[in-house]
């Protein structure tokens, strides 16, 4: 079980909005947001938490420079939340990498879809459910 993982932005505020448009059809919101001024290591810079009520789930934290991508996979309650993923995250500035659709290859009833976020992280929403 996860209890929580960040994403590194080197634009926080366009990958914030984007999270926030991504995440608020599958009910994640802000949960938090940190300013580390006080921090030496990280001075000036900010993060920001998503997640569904009460819960600080996934972060975005800003960066100096550019990391390593990484792959995050939102669990999505049904199909239709899969395609509204999909389209806000286009619609807030991201990247299609596979459109909402059916992949046999993980299993029968895996219906996922893919986006880069504007610092070029794998985001996908999955749901499990059969149709």
């Amino acid at each position: 079980m996860i209890d929580h993982m960040s994403s590194y932005a080197t634009d926080f505020e366009a990958t914030r909005s984007f999270y926030e448009s991504v995440l608020g059809v599958l009910g994640y919101a802000v949960q938090q947001n940190l300013s580390f001024d006080a921090d030496p290591d990280l001075p000036g810079r900010k993060a920001t938490a998503f997640g569904p009520a009460g819960k600080t789930t996934f972060w975005v934290i800003e960066v100096r420079e550019p990391s390593s991508p990484r792959h995050t996979a939102f669990t999505a309650d049904d199909r239709d939340a899969v395609d509204a993923f999909h389209a806000a995250g286009l619609t807030a500035g991201g990247s299609d990498l596979g459109p909402p659709g059916l992949r046999p290859v993980y299993h029968p009833d895996y219906y996922g879809s893919f986006l880069t976020d504007p610092d070029g992280n794998n985001v996908e929403a999955v749901c499990h459910a059969p149709s």
